[in-house]
């Protein structure tokens, strides 16, 4: 009898003298210098385009802050992209001027998240995971979307993450205040040489954080805490996958957070009756468009504590 094949547990190995884990890579690093280049051409093309143009072009901006830090960014803090570490310290750099914030950071932020896994507060209301969707819901449940997304940018506190990295860390804190650095530095740069394109940008860059935040809250809102296999809640729709690099395999990606962006569906398929198993929720739009979904739970309905959270299939 053959052995089973585990996704989880392979490691991906190429004979790229730049790339760590597949050639595939040389996507989302393709995606992120065309995402930097567009946020420098918004600025030289502001004095010559008219203002409906740059709305459209804003709004543009906003959704693929969102878009980088859950694909390019979150995909790079699990499995960086280069052999080199050098390279992988220039990719974080330009990550941080692209999306408006230091990439090092965010890994903080992010394996805290891993550490919690949308975690609800405990006795004391507190949560492991600093950005858990129910650190300021009540009576255990999840808070309002709307605030949970316009609110947890202001939410953020740097000094937390920077002595969280001084503890594991202090070069990665000196770097990732470098980075902090670098990106305010270039938009006061781009403010000083033209202020009225930073008034512009700065609405758009916030809202960019806001979506990251919606596309988070309803990867999770409906998921089980409670339970590893669906910590998390996946959608499966084809274009968003694509162009998300596999951000919908969001329930698979908590349950084994090393499995390569491109091995997803694979590792899909061998834990499917698993999930089912446990109830893991599977929403049909995009994790940005959940509140679309037609089987959406309802926000604050009580369930009993042994209730699995509603799966759609």
């Amino acid at each position: 009898m053959h052995a089973i094949h585990d996704v989880a547990t392979e490691r991906l190995q190429t004979d790229s003298k730049i790339f760590a884990f597949t050639r595939w890579d040389i996507v989302p690093v393709g995606a992120e210098l065309l995402h930097l280049a567009y946020f420098f051409g918004m600025f030289f093309l502001f004095p010559h385009a008219p203002l409906w143009v740059m709305l459209i072009l804003g709004f543009i901006y906003s959704v693929s802050i969102s878009w980088n830090i859950n694909g390019i960014s979150h995909n790079f803090i699990h499995n960086p992209y280069f052999r080199a570490p050098i390279l992988n310290r220039l990719f974080s750099v330009l990550e941080s001027v692209s999306v408006g914030f230091s990439q090092v950071f965010y890994d903080c932020i992010h394996m805290q998240h891993h550490k919690g896994n949308a975690d609800r507060p405990n006795e004391e209301g507190e949560t492991i995971d600093w950005i858990s969707i129910y650190k300021h819901g009540h009576d255990g449940e999840p808070e309002h979307p709307l605030s949970y997304t316009f609110l947890s940018f202001f939410r953020e506190d740097p000094k937390t993450v920077f002595r969280a990295l001084m503890r594991k860390d202090k070069r990665e804190a000196f770097w990732g205040v470098l980075e902090l650095t670098l990106f305010v530095g270039t938009f006061v740069t781009l403010g000083i040489l033209n202020w009225h394109y930073i008034i512009f940008l700065v609405g758009f860059w916030y809202f960019g954080h806001c979506l990251s935040y919606l596309n988070g809250y309803y990867r999770h809102y409906g998921g089980n805490p409670d339970e590893p296999i669906a910590w998390g809640v996946s959608s499966y729709d084809k274009l968003y996958n694509w162009i998300w690099f596999f951000n919908g395999y969001h329930a698979e990606h908590h349950f084994r957070p090393k499995v390569h962006w491109t091995r997803m569906q694979a590792f899909r398929d061998q834990i499917v009756e698993q999930q089912r198993a446990a109830g893991v929720r599977v929403i049909k739009p995009p994790h940005a468009l959940g509140f679309l979904d037609p089987d959406l739970p309802p926000l604050h309905a009580k369930r009993s504590p042994s209730e699995q959270p509603s799966s759609t299939r």
